[in-house]
């Protein structure tokens, strides 16, 4: 099999003792290449350094996450449109809005959003976007750049069935992850799953958080990775009426072709 993550954190702080232990799990089990999320001013060159440091397995983004919305400022933009001169970074963002948190206020959420869309524009990378509990005011925005911006996926989707079409309908890409593994939350993603075309489909495992709660048996550590992305591409393939073969060859030509990457995976 070969998979493409196209949201792990791998940055983060818990994977320093064992990163590249974790990447070794995940190409044994055919993840063979990731899109490693940068979110922060902290995490953005860090996820760049690992992209450096492993060509042609990882690439990263760069953006600001909304619950950073308000330490965005002009020294902070122009430190972005600097990271985004490397051609490692393959898409803007994590961008967007989340009202479900609040961390930054929300006119704070809005206009870093904006700025960020800006960055896609000039840039011409395509977009890696977060939206909770901001649909209408998410979409607004991003009409606001109708015509001139490119590809954009609403990573991380957790949204209800309008939500899923309005999305679907802009052409937007759609990004599933171990949400859907969840029967607290994500059981109606299972239903949705089946209406998202093969061309607008990708997958991800948000580590390392949203461990799939299906997979047996859990770690005890209870920490996401990539290695476990097969088991949401074969709950995904289950929900869809598609063999795991079938909706891994389409994902991961459609990650591909979104973000430009090679369609030869490295050698092991």
């Amino acid at each position: 099999m070969n998979l493409i993550d196209i949201g792990a954190n791998l940055s983060h702080d818990s994977f320093d003792h064992d990163r590249d232990a974790v990447l070794a799990r995940a190409a044994a089990v055919g993840v063979t290449r990731m899109i490693v999320t940068g979110a922060s001013r902290e995490h953005n060159p860090k996820a760049l350094a690992l992209a450096h440091r492993h060509p042609g397995v990882l690439w990263a983004t760069a953006g600001v996450h909304p619950h950073h919305a308000s330490e965005y400022s002009d020294d902070y933009d122009r430190e972005l449109r600097e990271l985004h001169r490397a051609p490692e970074l393959v898409a803007v963002g994590e961008c967007g809005l989340d009202y479900f948190r609040d961390f930054s206020p929300r006119p704070a959420q809005r206009r870093a959003f904006e700025q960020q869309l800006q960055i896609a524009a000039d840039t011409g990378k395509p977009l890696f976007l977060h939206q909770r509990d901001a649909h209408d005011d998410f979409v607004a925005i991003m009409r606001q750049f109708d015509g001139r911006i490119g590809p954009a996926v609403v990573h991380c989707f957790t949204g209800e069935r309008r939500e899923l079409f309005e999305c679907l309908d802009r052409d937007w890409y759609i990004g599933i992850t171990g949400w859907l593994c969840d029967e607290r939350r994500g059981a109606h993603l299972r239903e949705l799953v089946q209406h998202i075309p093969g061309e607008r489909l990708m997958i991800e495992t948000d580590a390392p958080y949203l461990l799939p709660r299906t997979l047996k048996p859990a770690p005890s550590h209870r920490r996401n990775e990539p290695a476990f992305l097969p088991h949401i591409l074969h709950e995904l393939a289950r929900d869809r009426g598609e063999t795991p073969e079938q909706t891994a060859a389409s994902v991961t030509a459609t990650t591909e072709r979104f973000f430009g990457l090679p369609s030869t995976p490295p050698p092991n």
